[in-house]
């Protein structure tokens, strides 16, 4: 009729009432009729596949509906301190912030909500977490701090230190918290200096490249006793090896630089100690000197070669005139060698003679080349 208002709710949808623009009640799936001559009623009919409910009216349904409530929606209103996870015939679909207020549509999709106070931590649990990263939800409402091997993890809340991770996956509610993670390699590094200018304690000039080994021991002192350790470490190794140059020589130095790197990594090992740093070794590379003193130091080892070269040449002269006066007196003392001797000069001669006349046979030869001692 003309004055009757017909509505029509569908298995998948809710109507919502509304008499001069104030909640009435909920209808469910069905055919309704309303006598509303003056047009004064409201359907406002929701689809419940989507189980959110989309109104701008949640107070006013919960305050209206008071204990009926629970009959068409379900509820979740969070405190300050509480998260909320929204399952969806069981499976984790959407996170709430703290102090969220929202209502849900019971009927095709099952609703639940789990709350979690941050007051208890704020690890995220790790199947919340598994499923917001699948949702790619994750980063939106957590920090999330993946730590490798040989790694380790810092957590800092509100600018304190809170908790040190082994290597793994994790995730931080960041709801009223400021959360950030930060990542410290325990693995060895190595460090260069490179190019320093340097004095000797003889105020030669040089340049000397050095290399250092080291490693976290403590990822919580290093990261909060100084601002930051790298650069420290950097700086003590320069310190170290400006110290340990300029309290030796040139030839110190360039005699033994075993001692060198002894003196830098005593010296680095207990400034760096304190900062939950290991120093594992320290090398000199390359100890580099200016053009002039390169070509005087050549010219000195010149000279230290050729005197070196001299002493040897005279030693085996010396060595070479006590083997012939040696021999000579053996062979004064023995015809038969002295005829040995005398045989195999015939040899070198006739090796270097193509053709030989000789008169009064082989000892007419020896007796004209060599006169012995009777």
């Amino acid at each position: 009729m003309f004055w009757t208002k017909r509505v029509v709710i569908g298995d998948g949808e809710r109507g919502l009432v509304y008499r001069n623009r104030q909640f009435e009640g909920v209808l469910g799936a069905g055919v309704y009729r309303f006598f509303d001559p003056l047009r004064r009623i409201e359907v406002s009919v929701h689809g419940i596949a989507q189980a959110e409910y989309a109104g701008r009216d949640t107070d006013t349904l919960i305050a209206r509906l008071g204990l009926e409530l629970g009959e068409t929606f379900v509820l979740a209103d969070l405190g300050t301190d509480e998260v909320g996870l929204v399952l969806k015939n069981g499976k984790l679909e959407d996170v709430l912030a703290p102090g969220t207020r929202k209502l849900y549509w019971r009927g095709l999709v099952e609703i639940q909500v789990q709350r979690l106070s941050l007051a208890d931590g704020l690890e995220v649990p790790a199947w919340a977490a598994s499923r917001l990263r699948q949702l790619g939800a994750l980063s939106k409402v957590a920090a999330v701090v993946d730590v490798p091997a040989e790694f380790a993890g810092l957590v800092f809340v509100d600018g304190k230190l809170a908790r040190q991770l082994d290597p793994g996956a994790y995730a931080f509610w960041n709801f009223r918290k400021n959360v950030v993670a930060e990542v410290i390699e325990l693995r060895v590094q190595s460090v260069e200096v490179s190019g320093q200018e340097l004095l000797t304690r003889d105020k030669v000039s040089l340049r000397v490249n050095l290399a250092a080994s080291m490693r976290v021991t403590d990822p919580v002192a290093a990261r909060t006793k100084v601002a930051k350790f790298g650069d420290h470490l950097y700086r003590e190794l320069q310190y170290g090896l400006r110290k340990a140059i300029s309290a030796k020589s040139l030839d110190e130095l360039l005699g033994d630089k075993a001692s060198l790197d002894a003196d830098i990594f005593a010296y680095v090992r207990g400034k760096v100690d304190a900062f939950g740093i290991e120093i594992l070794g320290v090398g000199v590379k390359d100890v580099i000197l200016p053009g002039e003193m390169k070509e005087i130091l050549n010219s000195v080892v010149q000279a230290e070669k050729a005197a070196q070269a001299n002493v040897i040449r005279r030693r085996e002269e010396a060595n070479a005139t006590r083997s012939l006066l040696n021999t000579a007196k053996l062979v004064e003392e023995s015809p038969v060698l002295m005829r040995l001797k005398e045989l195999e000069a015939l040899e070198k001669v006739t090796e270097k003679i193509d053709k030989l006349t000789v008169f009064g046979g082989l000892d007419g030869v020896l007796k004209q080349l060599v006169t012995m001692k009777q």
